[in-house]
């Protein structure tokens, strides 16, 4: 149903349940490429968004009423060659977020999650990171899209859920990633985390992958799900997973994205 929908065919204003599609992601991108900032592209027309759409009808003249209607459009497809479709405003957003917090996991908001039969990982993972002064809480819902509310509105800064993979033996890590958008602070540390644990764990690797999943796609910080499978892999080598993932962290707290030259 979401698919279905393209930026001409409804109006789109902010509303509770809010609105979701194609469209909203259409326009979400067109107005981050022209430099307002709508937070993540998801296709949720939420608080952001509209600010942001208020905000280019403001600045272009229009009826601030925050109602993407014919005469937004039509505004929005006459300046659409401005923006660079490369450099979105959300994602500028969110590496400043990252280059500006603090570079240690003392005082870091984390929050960890598991998707049944890993408490054990998430409970020493917790008290590990703990001891290293981060604020730490476990969230178990069992709709991601009221768990993804609740990490939001406590402003966790990065996210870790863990759960058992589909039979294929090894570690794989996802991101969020979707409409021409990536959680850059996610990709990272999905690739840090990739990169230690297979190896050190001496298991196949299955990558590291962009998704949008429902608590990647909704959650607003970075955030990473790391399947692992057999269930003895968890059980006997508990101590070594616990112990890469926080030192994983740490590294990912001094470095929370991939600096090239553009950044």
């Amino acid at each position: 149903m979401e698919a279905s929908y393209k930026l001409y065919d409804r109006l789109l204003y902010r509303r509770s349940p809010p609105l979701r599609g194609d469209d909203v992601a259409e326009l979400q991108l067109r107005l981050s490429q022209l430099g307002f900032d709508t937070g993540r592209v998801d296709g949720i027309l939420g608080e952001n968004t509209a600010k942001a759409l208020m905000d280019f009808q403001q600045n272009a003249g229009l009826v601030p009423d925050g109602i993407c209607g014919p005469s937004t459009i039509k505004t929005l497809d006459r300046m659409r060659t401005r923006g660079n479709p490369k450099n979105l405003v959300t994602g500028v957003r969110e590496k400043e977020l990252l280059r500006l917090a603090p570079k240690t996991l003392r005082g870091k908001k984390i929050a960890l999650g598991e998707m049944g039969g890993l408490n054990p990982l998430v409970s020493a993972l917790t008290r590990s990171l703990i001891s290293k002064g981060a604020n730490v809480f476990s969230i178990h819902h069992p709709n991601p899209s009221k768990q993804a509310s609740i990490l939001n509105k406590a402003k966790v800064e990065v996210f870790l859920e863990f759960s058992f993979g589909d039979n294929n033996i090894g570690i794989s890590t996802s991101y969020y990633s979707g409409y021409k958008y990536e959680s850059v602070g996610g990709k990272y540390l999905s690739e840090l985390i990739q990169n230690q644990l297979p190896s050190l764990l001496q298991v196949p690797n299955l990558g590291s992958k962009g998704m949008s999943t429902i608590i990647l796609r909704e959650t607003i910080m970075p955030a990473v799900v790391c399947e692992l499978f057999p269930p003895s892999l968890v059980v006997e080598r508990l101590p070594q997973l616990v112990e890469i993932i926080t030192s994983t962290l740490t590294t990912w707290s001094l470095t929370p994205f991939e600096f090239t030259l553009s950044s």
